[in-house]
């Protein structure tokens, strides 16, 4: 058992980090015993000083990371598990998680900060926040550290402000920054931060997880794995949640259907209602997680009347504005996880049309004939240019495009 047993299919990665890891704890209990001794014996507590932050520093331990990998490749997860190996007293490899390595992947640890957002963009305001926080003194573990997912979500003039900081941490801070590629960083960025390039996870080791994380049997899981193409996340939700599975058979039914422009906008208006469901199903579920666990954290049964000083901040937690918010980057989400369904026929296509069935397999096993029955009305060309507009579709929606004329637009332009 160790923190690290929740990532999948990135063994290289793993051990690197795990070594890095083991050898920062090392060399953080010599530092504080040599200044103990230095401080005598009455000294009862090791005091964070400069010259011991430089000392910790030295043993090479780099204080800006960015971790790349596609979407569903744990680069997250990653992160909040370094971070817990490096806080942790036993490293993350304990036979069980210590209270240290529980708080920071539950993220409640006060030394370790994750900024995650629902929004579009992330704002320049919660980077200003990071950094002051970065400046504060670690309260109870060796380092502060501050975790940013989707940092590719930043403007060019918020990544500016994060740009000193990361190119100068205090000595006490680690930064660790996640995105897709590093081709989604500012060069400034990215040049100042150690890069760790993250794999697509195998079919069989996400199925494996799936098996071990929830109670499908092999099939659902083995089909999940698939459909997902190493996205773990979606492999759990197409494994657990026979809504989004249901509605992913319908829509590839539909584009291998399609034959009339009208077809194609009754097609995307079945979309965005999909999506719109999923994403108010999602939110509204973890409104009600969240405010079960607030009555839990504050002793007050369901249905309890909430004291007067605690109703502000419950209500904060369903506020009308946020919910419609998420609600709304939620089914940006959904509707980008169809556009790679969708693009996943054209790819079985190119498959089936240079015979490469053997070696790389079809993703869309079930509609293997319609599949069939596509790779010959269309050319190769055709194919390149449906996968092109995929793309297209996909810029647009992350430019603020309507959702509604970008999904017509793309299925308009997949009508054969």
């Amino acid at each position: 058992m160790s923190v690290w047993d929740s990532i999948v299919g990135q063994r290289p990665v793993v051990e690197m980090l795990s070594k890095l890891a083991e050898l920062s704890a090392l060399e953080n209990r010599g530092a504080m015993a040599r200044d103990a001794m230095a401080q005598g014996a009455q000294e009862t507590e090791p005091s964070h000083n400069r010259e011991q932050d430089e000392r910790r520093v030295r043993h090479g331990l780099a204080q800006s990371w960015l971790f790349c990998g596609p979407p569903g490749s744990g680069r997250s997860n990653l992160a909040r598990a370094f971070a817990a190996a490096l806080e942790s007293p036993d490293h993350g490899m304990g036979d069980t998680p210590s209270n240290v390595t529980q708080q920071i992947l539950a993220g409640t640890h006060p030394d370790v900060t994750v900024l995650s957002t629902d929004k579009v963009t992330i704002g320049i305001d919660e980077v200003r926040g990071l950094i002051a926080q970065s400046e504060q003194m670690p309260s109870t573990a060796p380092w502060r550290i501050i975790i940013i997912e989707d940092v590719d979500r930043m403007l060019e003039r918020t990544t500016n402000v994060l740009l000193k900081e990361i190119e100068e941490p205090a000595e006490h801070a680690i930064w660790m920054l996640c995105a897709p590629s590093p081709q989604d960083v500012l060069p400034t960025i990215r040049s100042r931060t150690r890069v760790v390039n993250l794999a697509v996870p195998s079919q069989a080791a996400v199925a494996k997880f799936i098996l071990e994380h929830t109670d499908v049997d092999e099939h659902v899981a083995s089909r999940a794995s698939r459909l997902a193409e190493g996205h773990i996340g979606i492999a759990r939700l197409y494994a657990t949640n026979e809504r989004v599975m249901s509605d992913r058979d319908e829509l590839i039914v539909g584009v291998l259907n399609l034959r009339r422009t009208s077809d194609a906008v009754l097609l995307a208006q079945r979309l965005i209602d999909s999506a719109q469901g999923q994403a108010q199903e999602e939110v509204e579920s973890q409104v009600d997680r969240d405010e079960r666990n607030f009555r839990r954290i504050n002793g007050l049964d369901e249905g309890e009347r909430l004291p007067a000083e605690l109703r502000p901040a419950f209500h904060a937690i369903g506020k009308k504005e946020d919910v419609r918010r998420r609600i709304t980057r939620r089914s940006r989400d959904v509707l980008d996880r169809a556009f790679n369904s969708v693009a996943s026929i054209y790819r079985d296509v190119g498959v089936l049309q240079n015979n490469a069935e053997d070696s790389a397999g079809l993703i869309n096993l079930e509609n293997r004939t319609a599949i069939t029955e596509l790779s010959i009305r269309i050319d190769r060309n055709r194919a390149v240019a449906c996968l092109e507009a995929v793309e297209t579709a996909r810029r647009r929606l992350g430019s603020n495009g309507a959702p509604l004329l970008v999904c017509e637009a793309l299925f308009s332009s997949l009508v054969p």
